[in-house]
């Protein structure tokens, strides 16, 4: 992956949310959407551009499973918005978005690659911060939810030996798989 596309999204994300314009709450909110964006084109287009469709397809998963977590607990969670908007502020939803592409990101191809994405998914973190759309432990509820499902949906792209947990309403386990 060219470097230059990292700190493009990067540097494209904190220009959103500059000094200047940062005051405003509106544009952190609208920063943290662009970052998750970015995050999640990173998550689709880096197996994309390496012919990987069983990586596009866990990142979508671990992307899916994040999300859905993460609105599941808000309707059972009642924590109020910094801002006061709703009741719907438990966990960060973006957050729990950009982690899960991230995590699927570097448990797919390594640090090289998460290293990036976790850099910009912790930017959404903050920013859902900074835009009064979350309490710090919404996020970082947000962000554990994320990183989780990604770690767990997806697995190292060639790796010959692959050790994963497993589990479900009977039970769990842990399963080996090798290639020979």
């Amino acid at each position: 992956m060219d470097k230059r596309l990292w700190v493009a999204a990067l540097a494209g994300a904190m220009i959103v949310a500059s000094p200047g314009e940062a005051k405003s709450l509106h544009h952190w909110d609208q920063a943290s959407t662009a970052a998750a964006g970015a995050v999640a084109a990173l998550a689709f287009g880096v197996p994309l551009a390496k012919s990987d469709g069983a990586g596009m397809e866990q990142a979508g998963l671990s992307m899916a499973l994040g999300t859905g977590s993460a609105f599941a607990l808000k309707t059972l969670v009642d924590e109020r918005r910094p801002d006061g908007s709703d009741h719907h502020s438990f966990p960060s939803g973006h957050t729990s978005f950009a982690f899960a592409a991230a995590a699927s990101l570097e448990n797919r191809y390594g640090w090289e690659v998460g290293l990036s994405a976790f850099a910009l998914a912790s930017f959404v973190g903050v920013a859902r911060v900074e835009a009064k759309r979350h309490h710090w432990y919404d996020v970082a509820a947000g962000a554990a939810i994320g990183s989780a499902s990604g770690l767990l949906l997806t697995r190292r792209a060639g790796r010959a030996i692959d050790l994963s947990a497993w589990g479900g309403a009977g039970g769990g386990g842990l399963a080996l798989r090798a290639n020979f």
